[in-house]
């Protein structure tokens, strides 16, 4: 980035302790940005909002501490009825777009809010990370009708008590939970060295869950929303 020119600055988040686990990393290493770098330490159960999204924390399970993630697009207006605002009296033009911005407006007298002309709001696209984790309740009740799941489920069936100690996840259980939490799509990432070959993790997985697949480094996924 820094051979880009970039300037803005850059926000990293992550669990306690990141900041000074990336300062201790600069030090050593030697190098610096020439942009300012926000590093912004987060503990599970946390939310916050900025530019569009809603970032989620919880608690994964893993023998040190790790945090999963829920990406979410801020809710979008739901679609306008012109005609029901025609019904009601209200003229094309800068009333519409006040309903459709979520304000009320007043026409001849009376009082018209957006939910009398506009459908419910629509979800935006919702993307979990929980890497490095067992499956647990805390991951699966983040990821809760996700639109992509992405989870740590490197390891075959025949090596789970390795998966167990090393506090990670089979495929097939991250299926299991992409399953129970109904998301939409499950990338299975954290791919254990051993494994040499990613069909055997897709087979095992897609038998719980059929949405399942292995990105490679610098895969693309294209989301649909779902209204």
């Amino acid at each position: 980035m820094s051979s880009l020119i970039r300037d803005k600055p850059l926000d990293l988040y992550g669990p306690e302790g990141i900041s000074s686990y990336l300062g201790s990393l600069r030090r050593t290493l030697a190098f610096a940005a020439n942009f300012p770098v926000r590093v912004i330490e987060l503990k599970p159960g946390q939310e916050i909002s900025k530019n569009g999204y809603n970032i989620k924390t919880t608690k994964a399970l893993h023998d040190i501490t790790c945090l999963a993630y829920a990406i979410v697009e801020t809710d979008r207006p739901g679609r306008f009825h012109p005609e029901k605002a025609k019904r009601l009296g209200i003229p094309e033009g800068p009333l519409w777009k006040q309903l459709q911005t979520g304000k009320e407006v007043r026409v001849e007298g009376k009082t018209v809010a957006p939910r009398q002309v506009m459908e419910d709001p629509r979800p935006g696209l919702k993307i979990v990370y929980g890497i490095d984790t067992r499956p647990c309740d805390e991951v699966k009740a983040l990821a809760r009708e996700a639109d992509l799941l992405i989870h740590d489920g490197g390891f075959t069936e025949d090596r789970r008590d390795k998966a167990k100690e090393y506090f990670h996840s089979t495929a097939r259980e991250a299926a299991r939970v992409a399953k129970a939490a109904r998301v939409r799509k499950l990338a299975l990432v954290h791919i254990s060295a051993v494994t040499r070959d990613d069909s055997i993790l897709l087979k095992e997985a897609r038998s719980v869950f059929k949405a399942t697949l292995v990105p490679k480094d610098l895969t693309v996924l294209s989301l649909k929303r779902s209204k």
